[in-house]
């Protein structure tokens, strides 16, 4: 974060809006709105937002297939596939000699 740029008071938001966005989408940084010397807001970047949703996805789905791992809900690998295979409407498949878990049974 560099100071002079990335916390700006809520004025300088009020008044010069197109610059910020112009900041914003060139640097991919955040910035920190102030008020009365407080931190008030952060802005970003539509891009950078999206990333952000993305990533805080993934890492939800891997806390819960920790807690499935932990709490013993899980399936070996031939079971795993059969129930994807039931939900497709395909025959069962078979597997052999490779790494028995394939994920959380939430699945």
């Amino acid at each position: 974060m560099k100071m002079r740029e990335d916390i700006r008071p809520v004025t300088y938001l009020k008044s010069r809006a197109a610059d910020l966005l112009d900041q914003l989408n060139k640097t991919h940084r955040p910035v920190v709105i102030t008020q009365n010397g407080e931190a008030r807001a952060v802005i970003q970047d539509a891009e950078s937002y999206e990333r952000t949703k993305t990533a805080i996805g993934f890492l939800k789905l891997l806390v819960q297939g920790e807690e499935d791992i932990r709490s013993g809900k899980l399936y070996d690998q031939d079971e795993m596939f059969n129930r994807i295979a039931r939900k497709l409407n395909q025959p069962k498949v078979t597997r052999t000699n490779e790494a028995r878990y394939c994920g959380p049974r939430s699945v």
